[in-house]
């Protein structure tokens, strides 16, 4: 069993916004080379960032495969979402459908294309929702957000044996572009406990501790990072 790779190569999906290119900058600062993944590359990129345009939510099997056929990746962090709402009586089949393909089916696709290539140590982080337990007029979003943890205990055991990690991090309402999506209109977000959102930043950190040596002997879990907004 090797040691967790530190300043390797990432893939990280949702790179052009919020969580995602937090999650960027930040490995960029460690030391890590990265291909982000989003459909528009950022102006200007920086060293050690390689951009791949490939909208997740349409791209099938081939496409991802052929994006990362030369690719070995050290570490896959899937961060790429967005957020649809609706009470019962008014769910929209087709939001449910775009949100399953964005935050399932392309964490599905992305480390089948990916993982068994990876070498031994590597990590897989899936950025989730601590509304993946469950809230009112969220419960498509929240579904596709509880898939995640399955999926990632699933392959933590599966993996285990290649010392490759699989968590699931999970914010509580931060500041992104999604906080302001008109789409969620009528679902305003609660600032939590703490008296604040969640940082972006704080979301990167504890990624980039995940992907450290020191965070070898912690997989198949869900962290929440929610200001108090669970307790």
């Amino acid at each position: 069993m090797g040691e967790a790779v530190t300043g390797g190569h990432a893939v990280v999906t949702g790179a052009s916004s919020g969580i995602g290119a937090a999650i960027v900058t930040r490995l960029l600062d460690d030391g890590w080379a990265v291909t982000g993944v989003s459909r528009t590359a950022p102006d200007g990129p920086p060293q050690g960032y390689a951009h791949c345009a490939l909208d997740l939510s349409r791209a099938g099997r081939d496409d991802i495969r052929a994006a990362f056929a030369s690719a070995r990746p050290t570490a896959v962090i899937h961060a790429a979402g967005i957020l649809r709402v609706g009470a019962l009586g008014e769910l929209d089949a087709d939001a449910g459908a775009a949100m399953w393909r964005l935050h399932v089916e392309a964490a599905c696709l992305l480390a089948d294309a990916i993982v068994p290539t990876m070498p031994s140590g590597g990590r897989v982080i899936l950025i989730g929702s601590r509304v993946a337990a469950g809230a009112a007029q969220r419960s498509q979003y929240a579904a596709t957000k509880a898939a995640l943890i399955s999926l990632a205990r699933s392959w933590a055991i599966e993996l285990a044996p290649r010392g490759i990690t699989v968590n699931v991090v999970a914010p509580g309402a931060t500041e992104t572009p999604m906080l302001l999506d008109p789409e969620r209109a009528g679902v305003a977000p609660r600032v939590p406990p703490i008296g604040r959102f969640i940082k972006p930043e704080e979301i990167a950190a504890l990624t980039a501790f995940l992907l450290s040596t020191e965070a070898g002997g912690i997989t198949g879990q869900q962290i929440v990072v929610c200001g108090g907004a669970s307790l």
